[in-house]
């Protein structure tokens, strides 16, 4: 009898143990994938990817050529507008609108008409400074960083910009300030600053805003390359575009460590974003400023667009929450 109730209470511990293995398990995508050219353009510095889920097209810039660009993979079209200025990243608003992080402030785009309106007035904290990369957080504001002209330390900072356009210092004695995403509980957010050659984890809360107890989630090897854009897919797993990396690498944020590194043809790859009607497709931007003449001749299509189906879907980018006319 004591044998049979050991043996039940051993298999009870194992079905545990097995459901609590499924609840945290993380997708083992395809090891032997590469990314493909999606769309061929030799752009200087392609960055920002962000996918609008509404209508189904692709945001991405080009900093150096004050480019914004929407590409659409269906018909292979790629629509450009010319910006006042050198242009870190973009958001959607609506249907109509985007907000464009340029080296002043952010702006308001009409994707229609070209036309672009200063929005937020930036100039007195991005004095030697510029905005670079940022994304809309699950309630609605943006966030979006700096990185001094000539990338001196300590220099930059991080900003967000609530519904109303009042802009706030959320970190500061940044240096280039890149990636960053949140969890779908909306309870932690991700951040990168380049140099630092780490993905850093806040608590964050919604309602408020405010991050705290910043700490180290991903110590990144320097031979790895220098981590630049970031996105999050369905599992909470952390994807980074490489600069001087040639791939772009899956990590997972609790322990740490890489799951997946997917080769791209191209030297400094520098955002992706996921997309596609079912979210299945990383799309990847690259660079091909600072790269050498072999470099060059060894990779290229940088510059180009990139694009992968890893195995694992994203999640939707949230949009502006824009009240600052109500």
């Amino acid at each position: 009898m004591l044998q049979r109730v050991i043996c039940i209470s051993a298999i009870a511990i194992l079905i545990s143990c097995n459901s609590k293995e499924k609840k945290t398990k993380v997708v083992e995508t395809n090891k032997s994938l590469e990314a493909e050219i999606e769309y061929k353009i030799a752009s200087d510095l392609g960055e920002g990817a962000l996918w609008n889920y509404k209508t189904q097209e692709l945001y991405w810039i080009d900093i150096e050529k004050k480019l914004l660009n929407i590409y659409n993979p269906e018909t292979k079209e790629n629509k450009t507008i010319n910006m006042p200025s050198r242009i870190g990243t973009v958001v959607p608003v609506n249907s109509e609108e985007v907000l464009s992080a340029l080296e002043d402030g952010v702006y308001k785009t009409n994707l229609k008409t070209g036309v672009s309106e200063l929005f937020v007035d930036m100039s007195e904290p991005l004095k030697e400074c510029r905005l670079n990369d940022g994304k809309v957080d699950p309630n609605g504001r943006f966030w979006v960083g700096s990185m001094h002209w000539d990338q001196k330390k300590g220099h930059a900072k991080l900003f967000s910009i609530n519904e109303k356009g009042a802009f706030s210092t959320k970190i500061d004695s940044v240096t280039i300030s890149n990636g960053i995403v949140w969890t779908s509980d909306k309870s932690t957010m991700y951040y990168i600053d380049t140099p630092t050659s780490q993905i850093k984890a806040f608590d964050y809360n919604d309602e408020t805003g405010e991050i705290s107890n910043g700490r180290v989630a991903v110590e990144i090897e320097k031979s790895l390359g220098h981590p630049d854009g970031m996105a999050i897919d369905e599992e909470d797993m952390l994807w980074v575009g490489m600069w001087n990396g040639n791939a772009v690498i899956r990590f997972n944020p609790k322990t740490g460590k890489i799951i997946q590194k997917i080769p791209v043809p191209a030297h400094n790859v520098t955002s992706c974003a996921f997309g596609g009607e079912d979210l299945g497709v990383l799309y990847i931007t690259s660079a091909r400023i600072d790269m050498t003449e072999d470099e060059l001749k060894k990779y290229p299509n940088s510059g180009s667009i990139f694009k992968v189906v890893p195995g694992v879907k994203g999640v939707k980018s949230a949009f502006y929450k824009d009240q600052s006319k109500k």
